[in-house]
């Protein structure tokens, strides 16, 4: 029970040593964002109709789901990989095919994609430095359209935060396994971008692995080997769905 109450504690309050309005600061901007990109979320109607006619497929079709088929007797393909329709078909099934139902999963996607920002500049800059960046994505124009329409760039984003976090974890830690872990957490991420919105996804690969080699804590070979890790779970994450189209 204590240690239930302190782990409440710290999701609520943060940890020992943070300043005490930083933890508030964060849900309150959460919140805000959240306001931000919910608000009448169905306005957009069906948004893009090419990708709403996947999303319905996909609802009727499991073969449709995965492959991103713009009917669901599998005729034809969009015209991008499949990932950004996968969350989107699944609201649908859980809620029902809808305007809200279809763009929940992008809005879902913003508030991550500014919490994710958030930790990784908190952890290089402190703690008002990630609220302040946090908050410049949450009002960026562009962003906002971005997290309330249903083409791929919603998740393009949010996996290429992720995969910069993990990054910033990798070289902040000083454990060769656990900076391997990261790693390979940020492959698959860039994996599964490369799976939304292909070469676009890899775009920040040369600036990720150059950070990595120049700051972090362990002999140049030990960060090459981690960086032939990550190489493969990036591989991997994009080549399984590549593989099963090819058989």
């Amino acid at each position: 029970m204590a240690e239930r109450r302190t782990l409440i504690r710290r999701t609520l309050l943060g940890r020992d040593g943070d300043p005490r309005w930083a933890r508030p600061a964060l849900w309150g901007l959460l919140a805000v964002t959240g306001l931000l990109y919910f608000w009448n979320l169905a306005s957009s109607g069906y948004a893009n109709e090419f990708y709403a006619a996947a999303v319905k497929s996909g609802t009727q079709d499991l073969t449709a789901w995965l492959f991103g088929s713009l009917d669901s007797a599998n005729a034809i393909t969009v015209d991008k990989p499949p990932a950004a329709l996968w969350p989107m078909v699944l609201s649908c099934r859980i809620l029902g095919f809808s305007s809200f139902a279809m763009l929940l999963p992008q809005a879902l996607a913003g508030v991550g994609t500014v919490a994710l920002t958030r930790a990784s500049v908190r952890r290089v800059s402190g703690d008002g430095a990630g609220l302040v960046a946090g908050a410049l994505i949450a009002i960026t124009p562009v962003a906002a359209l971005m997290f309330r329409f249903n083409n791929p760039d919603a998740l393009l984003t949010l996996l290429m935060t992720a995969g910069a976090y993990f990054v910033v974890r990798a070289i902040d830690t000083t454990t060769s396994r656990a900076a391997v872990g990261w790693l390979v957490g940020a492959g698959v991420a860039i994996g599964f971008a490369f799976l939304t919105k292909m070469l676009q996804g890899l775009l920040v690969v040369p600036s990720f692995a150059l950070a990595y080699l120049v700051a972090a804590r362990f002999s140049l070979w030990t960060r090459i080997r981690h960086l032939l890790a990550a190489f493969v779970a990036m591989i991997a994450g994009a080549g399984w769905l590549v593989a099963l189209v090819a058989i």
